[in-house]
């Protein structure tokens, strides 16, 4: 692994910048408080290819991976809009494609997918499950040429985006899971908004399955392997998490440095004192931290290598440093840290969800001393 970036990697995060930067934290703000999609940036990044960038050159996209895309990920959440559907849609659907999709899936969904113009959200998360997968409980039957899906899906991102659902199903005994395309618009699927009170871009849904019909070629690689499968896609969900969390603590230490350089109290300004000062610094070493820990989980997965501890440390480091940052840099604005004026909550209000999703801080710690410490497993 080399720790110095490569020129062409300078290059994609200039090039990010400079398309993201005119929009900037008060256009991504504006959209999370009303809860609109930021749907000019994405189509931005799209026509400049980068939301294609993890996505084989045969079907129009970069022919990156997930290291260009974690790059793509903390370099717009730098500028300011941290976007979390590309988590959904490239780090999960796009790669589960890419390894497992036919042709046909692959030729009728990847092209749009690096456009921009279409997006394929991850529906696997259940109210009585919680991430337990093996007690899944939505089901696919067969039936003659089609598959029968009935079930109910619980916060699942961007579904109001999408043109379809890569669908997480048990197709046999608990634990035997399959992947599905659903369309959004099939018929006996439901999407019902969850109210929230994070300021999102993105809204999150319910959703029911009543008897929803599919064609055979619906099923996503091999039925019954559902379960791996979901995992290849998993590990590069928690890496562009991690990104995106480096980048937001990126974003908000810029804020908050250049704020305490200006703000004078008592003729000098207040990042003088230790007690603003030392907090930043704190934030900044635990965001660098995470940040070396996601690049490595990157090039482990796009070597082929064991990913799973590099991912969960890297979501895990990284979420907690973008609360660190927001912490201290909403505490180095004082009052002005809650104010419309000056836009921080909605930063704040994302990293402390990353902290959640997608796995929860507890999983990861539970992950790393049962597989990393040998302990026994408490669950």
């Amino acid at each position: 692994m080399d720790f110095v970036e490569s020129d062409e990697h300078r290059d994609l995060r200039a090039a990010v910048g400079a398309i993201a930067a005119p929009f900037g934290g008060s256009y991504y703000v504006e959209h999370a408080r009303a809860g609109t999609e930021c749907t000019e940036l994405w189509h931005a990044l799209g026509d400049a290819g980068f939301t294609g960038v993890n996505i084989p050159e045969e079907h129009g996209g970069g022919g990156g991976g997930l290291v260009e895309l974690a790059l793509v990920c903390e370099e717009l959440a730098a500028q300011g809009a941290p976007i979390l559907l590309l988590l959904v849609t490239h780090a999960i659907s796009a790669e589960v494609l890419v390894a497992y999709g036919t042709d046909a899936q692959r030729e009728e969904w990847l092209p749009g997918l690096a456009t921009g113009r279409r997006k394929v959200v991850f529906a696997i998360t259940e109210p009585e499950a919680g991430s337990n997968t093996h007690k899944l409980s939505t089901r696919a039957r067969r039936v003659g040429d089609e598959w029968i899906v009935t079930g109910e899906k619980y916060y699942i991102s961007g579904v109001d985006e999408a043109g379809a659902l890569l669908l997480v199903a048990r197709t046999g005994e608990p634990g035997q899971l399959s992947l599905f395309l659903v369309p959004t618009d099939a018929p006996g699927l439901r999407a019902t908004a969850l109210p929230v009170d994070v300021m999102l871009p993105e809204k999150q849904f319910t959703l029911h399955l009543d008897e929803v019909r599919l064609p055979a070629s619906a099923l996503v690689g091999e039925e019954g392997q559902g379960f791996g499968q979901v995992f290849h896609g998993l590990n590069p969900e928690r890496i562009t998490g991690a990104a995106l969390c480096v980048g937001i603590a990126r974003y908000v230490l810029g804020r908050a440095a250049r704020y305490a350089n200006e703000r004078q109290v008592w003729d000098r300004p207040i990042g003088s004192h230790q007690g603003v000062a030392h907090p930043l610094a704190e934030a900044k070493i635990e965001t660098e931290l995470a940040a070396l820990m996601t690049r490595r989980a990157a090039w482990l997965h796009v070597n082929g290598l064991p990913a799973a501890e590099a991912s969960n440390m890297a979501k895990f480091a990284a979420a907690e440093a973008a609360i660190a940052a927001c912490d201290a840099a909403i505490q180095t604005h004082g009052g002005n840290g809650v104010s419309q004026e000056f836009g921080l909550l909605p930063y704040w209000g994302l990293a402390r969800l990353l902290r959640i999703a997608p796995v929860n801080r507890e999983m990861i710690l539970n992950f790393v001393a049962q597989h990393s410490l040998g302990l026994p497993r408490s669950y």
